[in-house]
């Protein structure tokens, strides 16, 4: 199943919807995947050409367009690539700038814990593009390795595993997008700390899903009173 380009009919809207998933998706974070967040969306919305799925533009023009110096260019860029969210499509080379794709299916992957919060409309209509509910994501360029969520462990057994299968049977795509990434570091005196691949995870599962972790823990451990999560990078 593939991520369709918005292109054609009804190309306005599929961009609007990604560009809403993004924006609901920054304002959710901290101060810093809401600027990361902005500067993506600022690239998109300036010079990013849907058609073929590409971004041309120098780090100079970069610089300017966020009102930044091009060390800080360089510096997000970076963050942009290792976030999955946008893949080099041709280095640049002497007097031509470096060409970027973005990388629709891991954009989709990483918001779509808030699709619910925009609405079921909105989830409807992503879903339809999918294919279905349950089917994973796929880049549109079979040249691009699907999205999977970095840091994913193998099998989770114990108290860990029993906590991730309920979690997957309650919220399927929050355990695809996030559970799925943890793993329980350790257990001891009614506190669980789990590890997370990444600090934004950790963050971001800190602040949004400690108490639905804490509750299910605590249905299959009833000892457990506290849950952490830290990056372990």
């Amino acid at each position: 199943m593939q991520v369709a380009k918005p292109v054609g009919r009804n190309a306005s809207a599929q961009k609007y919807d990604i560009l809403s998933a993004l924006g609901v998706s920054a304002l959710s974070g901290d101060k810093h995947r809401q600027r990361l967040i902005m500067r993506l969306m600022v690239l998109i919305t300036t010079r990013y050409n849907w058609q073929n799925n590409e971004l041309s533009i120098g780090r100079a023009e970069i610089a300017r367009l966020w009102s930044v110096d091009e060390r800080t260019v360089k510096r997000e860029m970076a963050k942009l690539r290792s976030a999955g969210w946008i893949e080099v499509k041709r280095a640049g080379a002497k007097g031509r700038v470096t060409v970027y794709a973005l990388n629709l299916a891991s954009l989709l992957g990483d918001t779509r814990p808030i699709w619910e919060t925009i609405g079921p409309d909105f989830v409807a209509r992503m879903q339809e593009r999918q294919g279905g509910a349950g089917e994973a994501l796929v880049p549109d360029d079979p040249k691009v390795i699907p999205f999977q969520p970095r840091g994913s462990a193998g099998p989770a057994e114990g108290a860990w595993g029993q906590v991730l299968a309920r979690l997957r049977q309650e919220a399927p795509a929050l355990t695809n997008a996030w559970f799925g990434q943890l793993s329980e570091m350790s257990r001891e005196g009614g506190r669980v700390t789990l590890a997370a691949p990444s600090r934004f995870v950790a963050d971001y599962v800190s602040t949004h899903f400690l108490p639905q972790l804490l509750t299910t823990y605590a249905g299959i451990d009833p000892g457990v009173r506290r849950v952490d999560v830290l990056a372990v990078e």
